[in-house]
């Protein structure tokens, strides 16, 4: 058994891909829980899909090299989340409208981009798909850095935030800035997904956000509590993925949201107070 936790610990790309797992894991179910609190899972969907023309950007204006895509899918993911919040709040038609308006638009454009691209299969198919294994040094730092600025303003904004998603009416009565922390919360979302790339793929991005915060939402009903265990579910399904991957020789990002979506089906079933069996048995009782 030990010899089996250690050989791919032997790899050095194993190391790294384990690492970016554990601190996407982290941050992603932490504004997870926001999402799935405040029904945003399209949202992040939306957003997902939405970085693609700038991916698509930043690969042909850098000449096929994969440094600057991270950046160019930063600024597509901030400038549509910026753009949802405003359609929705100035104009006329609601949030889930402007959403759908903006994703199909964004990932058309992407779609057109990258089609013009000869090698594009080859090269940006990790971005579709994730590629963990393939993460560098430089992915790592960026990581780290992006993922601990997104960790460090929910910790700043945890009270605001704590009354907009629950207390709306205790909100305009303190006169938070409510558009504010919405938009903030967008862009929070936004770098996310950007920093998540790389280990589960755009295609992927949503369960992430999503599956460890729903998971850790069955389990509890005390907020810090669900950001904790959504943090541990992410990062150890993310653990338990790439090992998966390693040893049945399948795709990362897939073994590592199959292993999410395992969790919560199991907390779904016997998690105590909400689980299915559980409410199942006590009804029969």
């Amino acid at each position: 058994m030990l010899e089996w936790l250690i050989e791919p610990l032997r790899y050095t790309f194993m190391i790294r891909g384990l690492v970016a797992a554990i601190l996407v894991g982290t941050v992603c179910a932490v504004v997870g829980t926001y999402v799935v609190l405040r029904g945003m899972a399209f949202l992040g969907d939306a957003l997902a899909h939405a970085i693609l023309p700038g991916v698509a950007i930043a690969y042909l204006l850098g000449g096929g090299a994969q440094g600057p895509l991270f950046w160019g899918g930063l600024a597509a993911g901030i400038g549509t989340a910026l753009g949802i919040g405003a359609i929705s709040r100035e104009g006329e038609i609601k949030e889930d409208t402007a959403i759908g308006i903006l994703f199909a638009g964004m990932f058309a454009l992407g779609i057109a981009l990258i089609s013009s691209v000869r090698s594009y299969t080859v090269d940006l198919t990790h971005f579709l798909f994730g590629n963990v294994l393939g993460v560098t040094n430089q992915d790592l730092y960026l990581t780290a850095a992006f993922g601990g600025l997104v960790l460090l303003l929910v910790l700043a904004f945890y009270k605001e935030f704590l009354v907009i998603s629950f207390d709306p009416i205790l909100a305009e009565t303190l006169r938070l800035p409510d558009t504010f922390f919405h938009h903030l919360l967008l862009v929070m979302i936004a770098i996310t997904i950007v920093v998540s790339l790389q280990t589960v793929g755009i295609a992927l991005m949503v369960a992430m956000l999503v599956t460890p915060a729903a998971t850790a939402y069955m389990l509890t009903r005390r907020l810090p509590v669900m950001m904790a265990l959504g943090a541990l579910i992410g990062s150890g399904s993310g653990i338990v993925g790439l090992y998966l991957s390693y040893y049945m020789n399948i795709a990362s990002g897939a073994a590592i949201v199959l292993t999410c979506t395992a969790l919560f089906l199991l907390a779904f079933l016997f998690s105590p107070g909400r689980g299915l069996m559980w409410q199942w048995t006590h009804h029969k009782l």
